[in-house]
């Protein structure tokens, strides 16, 4: 089983004829033909885009474009849509798609008001769909699918999850295991926002019941309570018996208090949030906690050697 997504997984672009859409697509069809099966543009509905020369072999492609999410869904029967939309739009082109009942929403977008936000929430409650981000770099299974804008040459197929808040780490965290033979079964990056739709123990619980998923790296940052819950939620799996190595880093560790790093959620306020916390926290639940990014392959593949 493969997380979330896989070679069957077909994708509808929403904001597939903007420069972002246009250029990302293209390197997704280059990635070993990620289907990538129609966009979305309500006043182009009817024409074709074609894939330019960033396409690599399937430079050439024409994908339909509908006038709705909905009408996309039924024409190509997609399981899953990728957000490229400008902030000021991204929201509702989110909740069309959980209106749609698409199973697998991915946002790329940064900058959208936490008050739309809440608006999608919401709507996420109680539907057939799952959010991943927004402001992430979304989602690749290595050898099968890449959704966002993860760089396809360094990855490789192997055993490793990999879960960051941080963009740039999860690369760092997929490119160290790579470079020390472990590769990875799937990586996910859940985004920085404060409000978003998939969190660490969502994707953790996909891992822990991924037979092919035989390790984790976890990567944090300041801000929030989600690592310290997903702390908890990995003790509390192994004393069930759903036990899985698992190396943690937390980012911003010298951030003074009150002060924003990148991320809109990576702020400490109220003596809550602090690298300290969250890194105490990881080791009591068995979690190692690697002392730099740069050093994440290496402490994993200690862990692995015992």
């Amino acid at each position: 089983m493969s997380i979330l997504v896989n070679k069957d997984t077909k994708i509808i672009v929403q904001g597939l004829t903007g420069k972002t859409g246009t250029f990302h697509t293209e390197q997704a069809l280059a990635y070993h033909g990620t289907q990538m099966v129609a966009g979305i543009h309500p006043k182009k509905g009817g024409e074709k885009w074609t894939a330019g020369e960033g396409a690599g072999e399937a430079a050439g492609k024409e994908l339909p474009i509908y006038t709705s999410v909905a009408e996309a869904k039924e024409a190509t029967g997609a399981t899953a849509s990728v957000v490229y939309v400008p902030p000021a739009g991204a929201a509702a082109a989110i909740i069309e798609a959980i209106e749609a009942e698409v199973p697998f929403i991915t946002c790329i977008t940064e900058g959208i008001p936490v008050l739309d936000m809440i608006k999608v929430k919401a709507k996420l409650e109680g539907s057939k769909s799952r959010l991943l981000g927004p402001n992430c770099p979304g989602i690749m299974t290595p050898g099968e699918c890449k959704i966002g804008i993860m760089p396809g040459s360094i990855f490789s197929k192997g055993s490793v999850g990999v879960v960051s808040r941080s963009g740039t780490l999860t690369y760092e965290a997929v490119y160290q295991t790579t470079n020390v033979g472990l590769g990875q079964t799937t990586a996910v990056g859940i985004g920085g926002d404060p409000v978003k739709g998939t969190e660490f123990i969502d994707v953790l619980e996909m891992f822990l019941a991924d037979d092919k998923t035989e390790s984790i790296i976890m990567i944090g940052e300041i801000g929030g309570s989600a690592e310290e819950d997903a702390a908890q939620f990995i003790a509390d799996e192994a004393k069930k018996g759903r036990k899985k190595p698992v190396v943690g880093f937390i980012a911003g560790r010298t951030a003074p208090p009150g002060r924003t790093m990148g991320h809109a959620g990576a702020v400490i306020s109220g003596g809550k949030g602090g690298a300290e916390d969250k890194i105490a926290a990881m080791e009591a639940a068995g979690i190692t906690v690697s002392p730099s990014p740069a050093r994440l392959g290496t402490t994993l593949e200690g862990v692995l050697k015992g």
